[in-house]
């Protein structure tokens, strides 16, 4: 039996506070207005029996005398493989125009996926961009931000990893997008011929902030209901720092005691929730979280990142339009390098980074206008082509050629004993046509 409750005492922004009783964190309420319009909401908080709700759209036009139902379940997602090729906004309703979904109707937010069923990671996921393939390999079941500031194109990237990435599915959730920034990835994946195993979640910057909240849950509460039916799924969310700040926005709101530099106590709890639904299923798929996390000022100590880092297994550090390979690590590329992927694979990729941080020093002698010697020379000849054929985001080519290519910049600059590779490896992979 529904709960009806006419005693709304308090509107302010997409809160609405209302007096009542017997009712559950979570549970979903409708707002019936004068006008007959409904408006959708769920319980965020409760203090005896004022029950604060976050309205799903803009509240404006409710008055105090309109009714409140609650509804007995929390918001649910529909999902059913005819959600591939759709886009949706943050309440999980269509914005391309299309039918209605129908489906399961699914919960969203609930625990992390069962231990007990939970696979060591242990196989890679090919994106053929050589900095993540080859230097920091991304695993199944991973979880690992982008570290990025804005203006970098890290949107960009993510497009290329959909594009290229052998998963089955592919869930973009975009919170806090520009028109522009939403039109690029529909139109990324129609021309990458990708859209019909991708699922959009999008929330715009004009749309509420309860929309941006629910974009994350709507995404990772899908892509565990195709996991469990055997398929391999890339969930991409950006940007993670909208997501904080619109929890920061409520708060706020509400007039909670802030924490750390305005943002709330619970914000590592907050964001670990979301990123601990990456998973591998034992006996059937799994779910792989890359997320993008724009530090404020380019400071690793913003909290958003800060917190992010203590959650996830490595980042990717996007600056200057490039992977930095001293700023990103993948935790988990051991379980793959060298047993997974070619045996030269963990030797060519360790020479190539210590090659290129020797190079910088080489370019700082250069720039102090000290004279430089032979293997200095060396190593700017080496950092250019470094940076030309393995740091440019836009290479497109497999593990193997990658590092058949790593060889042939090798070969190019220095001698087999330069590079300080094992002899056995160097004498089965240097190149034939070698000086």
């Amino acid at each position: 039996m529904k709960k009806i409750y006419d005693r709304i005492i308090d509107i302010r922004g997409n809160l609405v506070t209302v007096m009542a009783k017997g009712v559950k964190l979570g549970e979903l309420a409708k707002i019936s207005r004068g006008s007959g319009e409904t408006t959708f909401a769920s319980v965020l908080s409760i203090d005896g029996e004022k029950v604060t709700l976050q309205a799903f759209e803009s509240p404006r036009g409710i008055s105090t005398g309109d009714r409140v139902s609650f509804l007995s379940r929390q918001i649910e997602a529909t999902a059913s493989f005819s959600l591939l090729g759709r886009r949706f906004n943050g309440s999980g309703d269509p914005i391309d125009e299309g039918p209605e979904i129908t489906g399961d109707s699914i919960p969203i937010g609930n625990p992390s996926f069962n231990p007990v069923k939970r696979i060591v990671p242990h196989q890679q996921i090919r994106t053929n961009i050589p900095m993540i393939d080859v230097f920091n390999c991304l695993v199944k079941s991973q979880k690992i931000p982008i570290f990025s500031v804005a203006g970098e194109p890290y949107n960009s990237l993510l497009m290329r990893i959909a594009n290229q990435t052998d998963a089955d599915i592919v869930i973009i959730g975009g919170m806090g997008l520009r028109y522009d920034d939403y039109q690029a990835f529909i139109d990324n994946a129609e021309q990458a011929g990708s859209m019909e195993k991708t699922v959009m979640f999008i929330h715009k910057a004009t749309d509420p902030a309860v929309e941006c909240l629910l974009v994350p849950d709507m995404a990772l509460a899908c892509a565990e209901y195709f996991a469990t039916r055997d398929k391999d799924v890339l969930v991409l969310l950006t940007d993670m720092t909208a997501f904080a700040d619109s929890i920061k926005e409520i708060m706020i709101t509400m007039d909670q005691v802030p924490s750390n530099r305005g943002y709330p106590g619970s914000l590592y709890s907050d964001l670990a929730s979301r990123y601990e639904k990456a998973v591998d299923i034992d006996g059937s798929g799994s779910i792989t979280l890359i997320s993008v996390t724009t530090m404020p000022g380019g400071d690793v100590t913003h909290p958003i990142p800060d917190n992010t880092g203590y959650i996830t297994e490595g980042q990717f550090y996007l600056h200057g339009g490039r992977i930095d390979p001293f700023g990103s690590l993948s935790r988990l590329k051991q379980q793959v390098i060298g047993s997974v992927t070619r045996e030269d694979h963990g030797d060519i990729a360790n020479a190539q980074i210590r090659l290129y941080a020797e190079s910088k020093k080489a370019r700082e002698r250069q720039s102090m206008g000290f004279r430089l010697s032979k293997w200095d020379e060396k190593l700017l000849e080496y950092s250019i082509l470094f940076e030309k054929q393995m740091m440019n985001l836009e290479v497109n080519v497999p593990l193997e050629e990658a590092l058949n290519q790593g060889w042939k910049i090798l070969a190019e600059c220095f001698e087999p004993h330069e590079t300080g590779i094992k002899l056995d490896i160097v004498k089965k992979y240097w190149p034939n046509d070698a000086n």
